[in-house]
């Protein structure tokens, strides 16, 4: 396991738009700072771009397509914790097989290097790389679909203006030369992203593209927009398939809304039960 890595600052306003040459990249692994002011390279050769360039759009789940948690299953332990159902797991799953095709479909030929962040793009690794692995043993296909690793990205704590992320679990120097696909489960304010994203570029992948899960439309984005998106959720505290709140509802099939009883009973992560 590699050593931690702490990254430096994202630049304010991250998109489509922004290209950092190499040298950049590698100011920026050994602690400079990038900004949007910057020169910036515009053409591909010269800089790598960081952030989608252009993609399908996610599905848009609105507030309004919350639904009643009556009318599904929920573990015992949770049913008083969630306000309500939004997204269930079975649209998760059906969206999920989209994106592994969408995602075939760009690496045509080519064996993808996924790299999983962890802990919450677990779920949404494990049921993507099934789905990818099914697509290619059924057409025929004579290469390896993809090889994995996972990544650890955690904010400091009390650090939330500063914006550092401290990085371990993955040999950076391996990734030289692969088509890294990280897998997330959301893309929140997008700072985690728009600061890791660059220090694997510093390490000379041949590209490096996001998927997650989901998209928080929030006013506290940077700008950061992933390649690969399966839903754009409004900005509320979600929770379920693995997206937390101080370690509980991982366990949840459904992604759900959080409620304030949720907040208080968990406020302290999930304690032992005493009989």
């Amino acid at each position: 396991m590699s050593s931690p890595q702490t990254i430096p600052e994202p630049p304010e306003f991250l998109g489509s738009s922004v290209r950092y040459s190499q040298s950049q990249l590698n100011l920026a692994s050994q602690g400079g700072s990038l900004s949007s002011s910057a020169p910036i390279s515009s053409s591909p050769s010269q800089g790598r771009m960081y952030g989608a360039e252009e993609r399908l759009e996610p599905i848009l789940i609105e507030s309004s397509d919350q639904k009643s948690k009556e009318d599904f299953l929920l573990p015992a332990h949770y049913e008083s914790c969630v306000k309500s159902i939004l997204i269930s797991h079975g649209q998760i799953i059906d969206r999920i097989q989209k994106l592994a095709y969408d995602i075939r479909k760009h690496y045509r030929g080519t064996t993808i290097h996924l790299l999983c962040v962890l802990k919450g793009g677990s779920a949404f690794f494990q049921d993507l790389q099934v789905c990818l692995r099914n697509f290619h043993n059924f057409t025929n296909q004579d290469y390896v679909p993809f090889t994995f690793d996972f990544i650890r990205a955690k904010s400091y704590d009390g650090t939330s203006s500063t914006g550092k992320v401290m990085v371990s679990g993955c040999d950076m120097e391996k990734l030289r030369g692969k088509d890294v696909l990280l897998v997330e489960d959301i893309v929140d304010t997008g700072t985690t992203m728009s600061m890791l994203v660059p220090l694997l570029v510093s390490h000379a992948p041949a590209s490096v593209k996001v998927a997650s899960l989901l998209e928080k439309r929030t006013p506290r984005s940077c700008g950061f927009k992933a390649d690969f998106v399966g839903f754009s959720v409004p900005d509320e505290f979600v929770i379920g398939y693995c997206l937390d709140y101080n370690d509980a509802f991982r366990d949840m099939n459904h992604i759900c809304v959080i409620n304030d009883e949720g907040i208080e009973k968990f406020k302290d992560g999930v304690k032992k039960r005493i009989e």
